[in-house]
């Protein structure tokens, strides 16, 4: 039971929450803009300290005030840790662990890991490879922290690659050549890690995708997930070298694992193109699924599933066989109306204007 006690102060609608979480499966009651979703956001804030709705700091606290705190009693193991997050309007959001500060955002990853289903992962699907990307590169993280400073490290590599070949302004001097080289052996070294990473993950995924997928809808569909890359055939160096001329007159990189794409193909078509809206929706349920998997191999304990206003994403059926194929582990569903047919949680929690009405 990874989140066993959790307290707000001032978090969205929240002025006080203070509540115990049982393991198992909880449905989270209430009608819309009452907190169901704002209650999931604060557990996954603290477990990858950012906002699941691209939502900025300032929008995290309530209307009024300076900070808001998150605060939860969660378990490592076998180890119970206090996390603690102060996210101010201005300055510095305050991370501690156990009551101690730490410097680093970094510090804080790998205590609990969470899953979530939201409205917006149709977007998994239907939306541009960055969607794609960064949905490989959490899994990455949540498999080991030491992802994040290869992706970070990435990421700070190209800004400068970047601006450089900004700087260059078409024209491709000795001296931007001698400092692109420099910048240009750190990107190889670093992008070819982080490809072999993704592909090796799109392996450990694929051995649970497609019965994931089956069991979902319910009927035999070939499903495939591909990595695709421009530069991998003759490695980045050499592509990095032949897309020169064109990155000086264009400045920017305009190859790399930042513009890499996972493709997903169902009965050999696009999914993105040719699926259904229903069949969109399960194979970004079934991604979700998978990465779980993959993550509760490599730490040796199930993530939280937490799972935004699912049902009204899936029609009867779906729900119903989603359900029987969750995890044992520790699960919260938001619903604003009423549950599918013969779906009996075990604990519910009614929500009302930010506040805990009942709770089963």
């Amino acid at each position: 039971m990874p989140v066993q006690r959790l307290w707000l102060t001032d978090f969205r609608n929240y002025q006080s929450l203070d509540i115990s979480l049982p393991p198992g499966l909880t449905v989270i009651i209430g009608n819309n803009g009452q907190g169901k979703t704002n209650l999931l956001e604060s557990i996954f804030w603290l477990s990858k300290g950012t906002s699941f709705r691209n939502a900025p700091t300032e929008a995290l606290i309530k209307n009024g005030k300076q900070k808001a705190i998150i605060r939860a009693e969660v378990y490592s193991g076998p180890r119970k840790v206090l996390l603690e997050a102060e996210l101010a309007v201005k300055g510095k959001n305050r991370i501690l662990v156990n009551s101690n500060k730490v410097k680093r955002f970094r510090d804080l990853l790998g205590y609990f890991q969470t899953t979530l289903f939201s409205p917006d992962d149709l977007q998994l699907i239907k939306g541009g490879p960055g969607e794609r990307r960064k949905y490989l590169d959490e899994l990455l993280i949540d498999s080991h922290p030491k992802n994040y400073e290869l992706i970070t490290d990435l990421e700070k590599v190209l800004r400068q690659r970047n601006t450089l070949l900004k700087q260059a302004k078409g024209i491709l001097s000795s001296e931007i050549l001698s400092t692109l080289e420099v910048w240009d052996e750190k990107f190889v070294q670093l992008g070819e890690a982080l490809s072999f990473s993704r592909q090796q993950l799109i392996k450990k995924l694929d051995q649970s995708f497609p019965d994931i997928m089956f069991a979902l809808q319910g009927k035999e569909s070939n499903t495939e997930l591909k990595y695709i890359s421009s530069w991998h055939e003759n490695g980045l160096k050499k592509g990095l070298e032949e897309s020169r001329k064109v990155d000086i007159q264009r400045g920017i990189t305009t190859i790399g694992p930042h513009r890499d794409d996972l493709q997903l193909n169902l009965n050999n078509m696009p999914a993105r193109t040719h699926a259904s809206q229903g069949e969109q929706r399960s194979l970004a349920l079934s991604l979700r699924l998978a990465g779980h998997k993959v993550i509760t191999e490599a730490v040796k304990s199930n993530p939280v599933i937490l799972l935004d206003d699912v049902f009204s994403e899936l029609d009867e059926h779906r729900s119903s066989k989603l359900i029987e194929i969750l995890p044992d582990c520790q699960t919260l569903i938001s619903s604003a109306g009423e549950l599918p047919y013969g779906i009996e949680p075990p604990s519910v929690i009614k929500i009302s204007n930010g506040e805990v009405i009942n709770s089963e």
